[in-house]
């Protein structure tokens, strides 16, 4: 694994570990300690493949070692919408199956936007309502999509954004769409919470694995600070990791060779 706490842009800590599976250990660690640091804990997690693998081995060292998650509250940083909640593919079910079930996390600490709704815009003030009433979110595994975007928040969104119904990237959608049968006439999108909203939050820990998010690491991390790549905003936040595996952090590695830098 190497550290190192100032990059050339910013004092964010950069992680990168030797290989996928230290990467997950070493993630799923981040979220345990957070627990068991504070009790009353309020942590954001991302789905897809990247968090599968953390997610299953915090669920596996709980079972092992149980601690007392019962003042834990979990969410997500985005859900998809005009999709029923019992699809495979909601992140309300992922996270459920993932971690909030195995982990025993109680109902009313699992603060999740509904997938179906007459009035997103109120449920959106709602979900960050819920959250402030608990102290705001102290943690956030935040994914990276392969053109930059957190959350759902896509490219050009403004960094002022706040909690909102964003479209989804077109090869995604497309995808739940061929899953779901959904009807082209049907609206589909994501409750994401803004760029506003995330960089609002105390610990911020942007995750990546694989090469393919080696280009997309190495411009959001190296690059100028930009909306057309929305992760580039964390190198303005005041307390961010960045945790990779020996993929995904090849090209800042590479960078970091060439100009003598220790990680």
């Amino acid at each position: 694994m190497i550290e190192k706490t100032k990059t050339p842009t910013s004092y964010m800590k950069v992680t990168i570990t030797k290989s996928e599976q230290e990467f997950d250990i070493t993630a799923a660690w981040r979220i345990i300690a957070q627990m068991l640091e504070k009790r009353t804990s309020v942590i954001g997690l991302s789905t897809g493949q990247t968090t599968i693998g953390m997610h299953r081995i915090v669920s596996e060292i709980y079972a092992q070692y149980p601690f007392d998650v019962s003042n834990i509250t979990l969410f997500n940083v985005d859900e998809l919408t005009n999709l029923e909640r019992e699809y495979a593919g909601s992140c309300y079910t992922m996270i459920l199956n993932q971690i909030a079930g195995p982990l025993g996390i109680p109902e009313e600490n699992f603060i999740m936007p509904p997938t179906l709704s007459d009035d997103f815009v109120a449920e959106s003030i709602l979900f960050e309502k819920r959250l402030a009433e608990r102290g705001g979110a102290d943690l956030q595994m935040l994914g990276i999509g392969s053109n930059g975007h957190i959350g759902i928040n896509q490219p050009g969104t403004p960094f002022e954004s706040e909690t909102w119904v964003s479209p989804m990237d077109p090869d995604f959608e497309a995808r739940v769409r061929r899953e779901t049968q959904v009807p082209p006439e049907t609206e589909l999108g994501g409750l994401t919470r803004g760029v506003k909203n995330i960089m609002h939050t105390r610990k911020l820990i942007l995750i990546a694995k694989g090469s393919h998010k080696a280009e997309i690491i190495k411009q959001a991390i190296l690059g100028p600070v930009t909306t057309d790549i929305p992760a580039s905003v964390v190198q303005l936040h005041p307390n961010c990791e960045i945790l990779l595996d020996a993929d995904a952090g090849a090209l800042i590695a590479d960078y970091a060779k060439e100009r003598g830098y220790n990680w």
